[in-house]
């Protein structure tokens, strides 16, 4: 995650309040900044604003988050660790494997339609992804489990490049076919990206 901004310096406040203990506000305040782009198309998220709804001080909050770039590159995470969560519970649903691989793909697709301001946040903030070597925690959890979803379903001998290959192909076609939904190019029906992701082999044979 790249931040995109300066640190915002403020004074010390004694209106702190001490209604949350340490790293509750933290949690508390993603969670809040998660309603809010889950619940409206271009959410408008300020610090301060956050601060009051939390009933805190600003200061308070600047403790956790130095300024506004800081809570939305921790929002992109959490949307890509809730992804990545709801990808995983499906492939097991079918046992995994090469299925479960397609439903993962099938999640990705749903997921986007249904949190479409998320997904732009997550592409807003997200910089350049090695999917074949990059930090798994870094990366977020949906591109651990495309990463992982693609090494469960190839045998050990292909070469990284095949694998890294592989990779890229699954997550342009449904990254590619969700954008398409977003942004009114294509109606989003359930069966039919459901074919369309089954229908591809990801360059796994």
């Amino acid at each position: 995650m790249s931040v995109k901004g300066n640190s915002v310096n403020i004074k010390e406040s004694s209106k702190d309040s001490g209604a949350y203990h340490h790293g509750d506000l933290r949690a508390a305040a993603i969670a809040a900044g998660m309603e809010k782009f889950g619940g409206q198309n271009h959410p408008d998220l300020g610090l301060r604003a956050l601060a009051r709804e939390l009933g805190v001080s600003a200061t308070a909050l600047y403790r956790h988050f130095p300024n506004k770039d800081a809570l939305l590159d921790a929002l992109a995470l959490e949307a890509l660790n809730q992804l990545g969560a709801h990808q995983a519970q499906a492939a097991q649903s079918v046992g995994g494997g090469r299925e479960g691989f397609g439903e993962m793909g099938v999640t990705y697709v749903r997921w986007s339609v249904e949190h479409p301001a998320l997904v732009r946040l997550i592409y807003d903030r997200v910089g350049k992804v090695d999917l074949a070597v990059g930090n798994p925690t870094k990366m977020g959890e949906a591109f651990y489990q495309l990463r992982a979803g693609i090494a469960a379903t190839m045998s050990e001998d292909i070469s990284p490049e095949h694998r890294a290959t592989a990779t890229l192909h699954a997550w342009s076609l449904v990254h590619g076919l969700a954008m398409l939904i977003l942004d009114g190019q294509v109606e989003y029906d359930p069966d039919m990206i459901r074919k369309v992701v089954t229908l591809a082999d990801f360059g796994l044979e």
